[in-house]
C-alpha cells in the first residue's frame, strides 16, 4: 500500500527570532517493512544552511539554521511510503521470555550484542521492581515472549486512559504508572520500562498512523514500542491502539526513548512567547498519482 504522509509544524512567535538552530526527525526510514518512494522537506523562511545525515540509530535527521529575523517558522515534511503489510507474528511460537533474557545476558551472538543496548535505562525511561511487577502478570513462567508482550500491551490499552492533558514530554514514567493517564508517548515509554526491567530489549518507535481509521493518536506524530526476539528480530506493539502495527503505521525513527527521536527540536534567540501548531495527515495514494507528479 502507498501512503502519503504530510506533517506540518508551525511556530508563531510574539517577538522576532533573530537566529535559530533546529534538528528534525521527519523523514521516514527505510526498512524491510516499508520503502520510501519520495520525500521532501519544506522550510519557511528558507534556511541559511541545511544538512542531512543518519544519526547513531540509522534514522534520517536534518539540521538547519535560520539567520534572518522571523515571526513564523513552518516546517512541512511530505513523504510517500510503500508500506509492506505483514501478517502478524504467531506470538505463541516465539521462545519463552526467560530464554530471551538469558541470551541477551550472555550476548553470545552479534544480534544479541546489538540488541543489548536497549535493556538499560535511558534519559526518559527508568527501570525498577515496580515495572517488573506490573509486567509479571503477563510474563508468567515459560510464556512465549511475544505472546507475553502482546498481553502486556493489551493490559495497558484497557487499564490506562488516553488523556492529552495529563502529561508533558518530560513526565516521568513512574508518574504514568501512578496515574494511569497519558498519551501514546507515555504508554510506549511505560511498556518499554516494563520489558527492560525484565532484561528484554525494547526500543521506542516514532511515526505516523493512517488517518480516518478510528485510531487513537493519528492527528499528530504517533509512538509505539518494539520488542526484540532472538532469531526473529524486532516486533512492534502499539499499546495506545491495542495492535501489532502493520499496514496502517509508518515508521519514522527509533531509539532508546522520545529524546533520541524528537520530531522537531532546537534553540532560538528571541521569540518571546511561542505557539506551536502540529498537523499530520496520512492517506492512501494511487501509483498513477505518483507517476503524474513525477
Amino acid at each position: 500500500m502507498l501512503l502519503r504522509a504530510t506533517h506540518t509544524t508551525t511556530y508563531l512567535y510574539s517577538e522576532p527570532v533573530s537566529i535559530c538552530h533546529t534538528e528534525v526527525h521527519l523523514g521516514p526510514r527505510v526498512s524491510t517493512r516499508q520503502r520510501l518512494v519520495d520525500h521532501e522537506l519544506l522550510i519557511k523562511p528558507a534556511p541559511a544552511t541545511i544538512d542531512a545525515r543518519l544519526d547513531y540509530f540509522g534514522n534520517p535527521v536534518t539540521y538547519f539554521c535560520l539567520s534572518e529575523p522571523h515571526l513564523t517558522l513552518t516546517i512541512t515534511s511530505r513523504s510517500v511510503i510503500e508500506v509492506l503489510g505483514e501478517s502478524p507474528a504467531l506470538a505463541g511460537l516465539s521462545p519463552a521470555w526467560e530464554e530471551v533474557t538469558e541470551q541477551i545476558r550472555k550476548r553470545d551472538s552479534p544480534e544479541a550484542m546489538a540488541a543489548s543496548e536497549f535493556v538499560f535505562e535511558s534519559p526518559l525511561i527508568e527501570l525498577g521492581p515496580e515495572f517488573a511487577a506490573f509486567a509479571a502478570k503477563s510474563f508468567t513462567s515459560g510464556r512465549p515472549v511475544l505472546e507475553a508482550a502482546l498481553d502486556l500491551s493489551h493490559r495497558i490499552f484497557t487499564g490506562f486512559k488516553y488523556d492529552p492533558r495529563a502529561t508533558t514530554v518530560t513526565t516521568p514514567v513512574r508518574e504514568v504508572l501512578k496515574t494511569k493517564h497519558g498519551v501514546c508517548q507515555d504508554f510506549a515509554h511505560f511498556l518499554i520500562a516494563c520489558i527492560r526491567s525484565l532484561g528484554i530489549p525494547a526500543r521506542y518507535v516514532s511515526g505516523y498512523l493512517r488517518s480516518g481509521e478510528n485510531s487513537i493518536g493519528a492527528e499528530a506524530s504517533h509512538a509505539w514500542a518494539a520488542v526484540f526476539c532472538p532469531g526473529y528480530g524486532w516486533f512492534d506493539f502499539d499499546p495506545t491502539n491495542d495492535v501489532m502495527p502493520a499496514g496502517g503505521h509508518v515508521t519514522v525513527a527509533w531509539g532508546r526513548d522520545y529524546s533520541d527521536v524528537t520530531p522537531v527540536r532546537g534553540v532560538a534567540l528571541g521569540g518571546g512567547e511561542q505557539l506551536i501548531n502540529v498537523a499530520v495527515e496520512v492517506v492512501p495514494v494511487a501509483e498513477a498519482e505518483i507517476a503524474t507528479e513525477v
